[in-house]
């Protein structure tokens, strides 16, 4: 039973992480439209997505709650699966799975929101119609992490 407990903990670490990931890929391609065009026309700005994220002053809010529904749903597995059978005990804990998937989009989508928003004030203070994430540039941009960073704070 102890090996399954650790093996839960690990997939349910590895699914907050792959949804957390995807969420950035998804934002990322879907901020980097018509880039050529725009690059030509004005500047280009870079942010560090994932920094910007982490700095946000609710994340530590975030992942105390995660942390509690974690345990409560971990709780609440053990106490519910205690008669089920394998099969049934893995159809349960997929189940399990997707509730704290849901409540971790729940709980990042404000957090989202707000990144984006500071990054829309700072790149529009600024006057620049692109802003990528650092990962995908190679060469160039000007880099606005610090500022949104800093946006983020006043709020």
């Amino acid at each position: 039973m102890i090996k399954l407990e650790k093996k839960q903990i690990r997939l349910v670490s590895i699914l907050i992480a792959v949804i957390f990931i995807g969420s950035v890929v998804a934002l990322a391609l879907t901020q980097t439209g018509n880039i050529a065009s725009a690059a030509s026309s004005s500047s280009v700005g870079v942010i560090d997505y994932q920094q910007a994220m982490a700095e946000h002053p609710d994340v530590k809010n975030l992942q105390t709650q995660m942390e509690t529904a974690v345990s409560d749903i971990k709780k609440e597995f053990d106490e519910k699966s205690a008669g089920m059978n394998d099969q049934e005990k893995a159809d349960y804990y997929m189940q399990c799975q997707q509730r704290l998937a849901q409540k971790q989009q729940e709980l990042l989508e404000p957090i989202r929101q707000a990144v984006e928003g500071a990054i829309k004030k700072v790149a529009d203070k600024r006057g620049m119609a692109v802003v990528i994430d650092k990962a995908a540039v190679i060469y160039g941009g000007q880099d606005i992490t610090q500022e949104v960073i800093a946006e983020l704070g006043k709020k």
